[in-house]
């Protein structure tokens, strides 16, 4: 089975807790709530809804960038991105007891997409494969993610490179019904 990690989008069709909830429903079980540009009032009541949701599931639920928030609803964690709160900071604050995850500057996305702003360089299968064997030789072991416009096709190559897992937005929600490609893509034997 794979590893996904479902990164909540708005789109025309969808709001930030639909994306969610259709996500859990296709059996996904790890949530980002990224609501980039959102008042945090606004962040806070999705989280709000989407932390019982996730729970029902029996699916871990991350904020993307906001730490205080985490820690005042008790969700699983935290993603910090490039200009966020240094995560050493988000550790002080938090507690062992809440995931951090962390873009790393070295890293971009898989390939070019348009979830996400101010890209870093495009990695395709050489980047991940030349950063996962670097991280073998330095002993380094945390989780990877593979990320940025990651389609269906792309999936077992990217398996391949040794990620742990592959996070998805937009190939979820553009199919026409994203639950049962959620279903698809997380139970497919790739």
């Amino acid at each position: 089975m794979i590893s996904l990690q479902f990164i909540t989008h708005q789109t025309e069709r969808y709001s930030y807790l639909e994306s969610a909830r259709m996500a859990l429903e296709g059996g996904c079980k790890w949530i980002q709530l990224r609501m980039k540009d959102a008042p945090l009032e606004e962040v806070e009541a999705v989280a709000l809804q989407l932390k019982p949701l996730c729970k029902e599931h029996e699916a871990i639920l991350i904020l993307d960038d906001h730490v205080e928030l985490a820690k005042k609803l008790e969700v699983d964690g935290v993603h910090l991105g490039k200009k966020d709160m240094p995560i050493d900071q988000a550790r002080q604050i938090l507690g062992e007891a809440f995931i951090i995850g962390g873009t790393a500057n070295t890293f971009g996305p898989f390939r070019f997409t348009t979830t996400k702003k101010n890209l870093s360089p495009v990695l395709g299968l050489e980047g991940y494969s030349s950063i996962l064997s670097q991280m073998k030789e330095a002993n380094i072991e945390i989780p990877v993610v593979a990320i940025g416009g990651i389609t269906f096709e792309d999936i077992p190559a990217i398996l391949h490179t040794g990620v742990n897992g592959i996070a998805l937005s937009g190939t979820i929600l553009g199919a026409d019904n994203p639950v049962e490609e959620t279903r698809r893509i997380i139970e497919s034997d790739l």
